[in-house]
């Protein structure tokens, strides 16, 4: 059995940065394995596979399977042909002794080796593998230098640059230490507990046991299976459930609290009754934002006065952390409550004009100039669902003067929210209210979608003005650069239309929307189309994400719905065909249909109709007579599933045709004949999808 060892690389550090520590950590461990495997000191079977560990000051990696030493390998090298190597009396020419002296051999040691292009000299030698140890911190320095951190930082009198001040490195292989230095620091086997709780230096026997060494060193680090979020979920959870109540689990606050902690200790706090007048979503957002702590709600799901926390120390005086992290959050919702008396002075409506001294884009105005755009699509899409008109236009007036309170300048992510309940506090009554409130939504994939027809006309009509306005002033993506964020506003609108299963034309609405340009930019037909085609291709991507073959897609894409409910319909519908046993025989018919009629078309053939009595052969007459019933059967129906099920049923009248019928006759008119049966068939199929595109082979 091969002798496989497990390595094991600690980079202890200062305080690593929260967002991309995680990233950094498991990054390494990819790009080592990698190494590893290129530089043939790994098991075949380990790669790809490696461990990552990170805490707050320490960046590491666990590989197991490796080699003691490289694998040896064979080098050849080819010479010149052998009738030039010698003359005719069989003695080595210059080109001979000129290619033994580069290899550093005698001309006996050469071999003769069989080439396609004939003998030629040949050596041959084996290269002893390198010892792993020699190999190793060479290659950890390479990788952790070109680790995609955001700021790199100098330390010390040397010209090294890592994400943070490297202070020590662990490097072993099973309980051996491997000697050299990774990012200017020796390595050795010492790492560095909790700052407090374990400040001396830590031996690490073998690779394999470093987590436990950690935790008896009061370090928790946290890996690619989330074993430390996984904790701090499962204490903030327990420790709610004691209180009689539940903790609200954000996650992104949970991984953000898991990078800034060795060793979590939830601990629980109070704030003052009379802050639960604010919104829960300002509540929510100063603690989360500004402390980080967890907020409480009882078992109705009402916010508690009080929160959890994690402390990243075992104290003996708890309630001392507890009364300083009390005392830290009050002024905090002080200066929360303060924005939301003093918001509630003025009414969202006395903002309108404000909007009009705030730019969107150079190109498109100002905030003003777009409310304006918005008012008119909203309303239109509106009347398309049967939402309020006036409530929606109401809403469309009002969504984004809650950019100019105080509250959401000290609080950019409750934008709208807050908007929510300004237009509830000013009467403005619960359609304008809700509407105002789910303008954003969905902010990001996964997210919730408007809850109101009135919500989803004004967030439709909003992200429409958005992304057709930004192609207008040629600032649409490109590459990784997006800063309206399009492409995220255009998954939303397609999430909306087809999830709310809404009857909006997309066509229709860049029309709309190109109608209401402001004066400079007009709607072309060449920016309508690249307006949907981007839309298209968003939608492609939302549809792969989901497990949708892209033959599928493109089977419907050919017929080019506009309707995103009508075309996820119509995906549908192909991919429940797919499943029927004549499925592949009619996307192959289909598919020679389609060329022979291209065929047809290269040769200045007209294919309009056919006429039926034209037709000779049996097996033509039926296809006829089949197809003509099938088709009103199918037209009939609503149901795309049911359309393409009914017209599955031509299967044997198709192959009987294919098998008994010579299309490309000699007899022009019989021949217009068969042709106009075929695109009648192909006619009845692409009212659903072009089927010739589900053959992949």
């Amino acid at each position: 059995m091969p002798d496989h060892r497990s390595l094991l690389i600690e980079i202890g550090t200062e305080e690593l940065p929260p967002s991309e520590a995680a990233g950094l950590a498991r990054a390494f461990a990819e790009q080592l394995n990698r190494a590893l495997s290129d530089n043939d000191l790994l098991a075949d079977e380990q790669a790809g596979a490696a461990e990552w560990f990170v805490s707050p000051r320490r960046l590491a990696m666990r590989q197991a399977g490796v080699l003691p030493r490289q694998r040896d390998r064979e080098e050849e090298r080819l010479g010149p042909a052998v009738d030039k190597a010698f003359d005719g009396d069989g003695k080595p020419t210059r080109a001979a002794e000129g290619f033994a002296r580069s290899c550093g051999v005698s001309l006996d040691q050469l071999e003769h080796k069989a080439t396609d292009k004939g003998e030629r000299l040949a050596w041959r030698r084996t290269i002893r593998g390198e010892p792993a140890e020699h190999i190793v911190p060479a290659l950890a320095d390479e990788v952790l230098r070109k680790l995609p951190a955001k700021r790199r930082m100098r330390w010390g009198d040397g010209d090294v640059e890592f994400a943070r001040p490297v202070h020590w490195v662990v490097c072993l292989l099973d309980d051996k230490l491997v000697p050299g230095q990774i990012l200017g620091v020796e390595t050795g086997r010492h790492s560095r507990g909790h700052r407090f709780h374990h400040p001396e230096p830590l031996d690490i026997a073998n690779a394999d046991s470093y987590e436990p060494a950690l935790s008896k060193a009061k370090v928790f680090p946290d890996d690619a299976r989330g074993a430390l979020k996984d904790h701090i979920r499962r204490g903030v959870s327990e420790l709610a459930e004691s209180l009689d109540g539940t903790a609200e689990l954000n996650e992104a606050l949970i991984a953000e609290v898991a990078a800034l902690v060795e060793w979590p200790v939830p601990m629980a706090g109070r704030y003052e009754d009379r802050f639960l007048a604010l919104p829960d979503e300002v509540i929510v957002a100063t603690l989360e934002g500004h402390q980080r702590y967890f907020a409480l709600r009882d078992r109705q799901g009402a916010l508690k006065p009080g929160f959890i926390t994690v402390a990243n120390i075992e104290s003996t005086d708890p309630e001392t952390i507890q009364t300083g992290n009390e005392r830290v959050i009050s002024p905090r919702l002080d200066d929360a409550m303060f924005f939301w008396t003093t918001d509630r002075q003025k009414k969202l409506a006395d903002r309108v004009a404000g909007l009009d001294d705030v730019l969107f884009q150079k190109k498109l105005g100002s905030l003003g100039d777009k409310r304006r755009r918005v008012e008119k699509l909203a309303a239109g899409i509106a009347g398309e669902l049967g939402a309020d008109i006036k409530a929606t236009e109401r809403a469309a007036t009002l969504a984004r003067c809650d950019l100019l309170t105080e509250m959401v300048g000290e609080f950019p992510e409750l934008q709208g929210i807050m908007g929510g309940h300004y237009a509830r506090e000013d009467g403005e009554g619960d359609k304008v209210a809700d509407a105002i409130r789910d303008q954003y939504r969905p902010a990001q994939a996964g997210d919730a979608l408007p809850e109101t027809a009135e919500g989803l006309a004004l967030a439709i009509a909003d992200r429409l003005d958005t992304l057709v306005g930004s192609f207008a002033a040629n600032q649409k993506p490109s590459g990784n650069k997006d800063p309206f964020a399009l492409r995220r506003a255009a998954l939303g609108l397609l999430r909306m239309m087809v999830e709310r299963d809404l009857p909006l034309d997309l066509d229709a609405l860049i029309r709309s929307a190109g109608e209401t340009l402001p004066e400079g930019l007009s709607m072309s037909e060449e920016l309508h189309q690249s307006v949907f085609e981007f839309l298209m291709d968003r939608l492609r991507a939302w549809y792969r994400e989901r497990g949708v073959r892209p033959e599928v897609f493109e089977a419907v894409a050919a017929v080019r719905p506009t309707r995103p409910a009508d075309f996820d319909r119509r995906l549908q519908a192909v991919s429940r065909f797919l499943e029927l046993e004549a499925s592949e025989s009619l996307a192959a018919a289909n598919k020679r249909i389609g060329n022979l009629l291209r065929k047809a078309a290269e040769d200045g053939e007209t294919v309009e109709g056919f006429d039926a009595g034209k037709l000779q052969e049996a097996a033509e007459q039926t296809l006829a007579s089949e197809l003509d019933r099938a088709a009103r059967a199918a037209e009939a129906e609503s149901d795309y599933t049911r359309r393409l099920e009914i017209l599955a049923g031509l299967r044997e009248a198709v192959d009987r045709f294919f098998d008994d019928v010579l299309v490309m006759t000699d007899d022009a008119d019989l021949k217009r004949a068969r042709l106009g049966l075929l695109a009648a068939l192909r006619q009845s199929f692409t009212t659903v999808a072009d089927i010739s595109r589900l053959q992949t082979g």
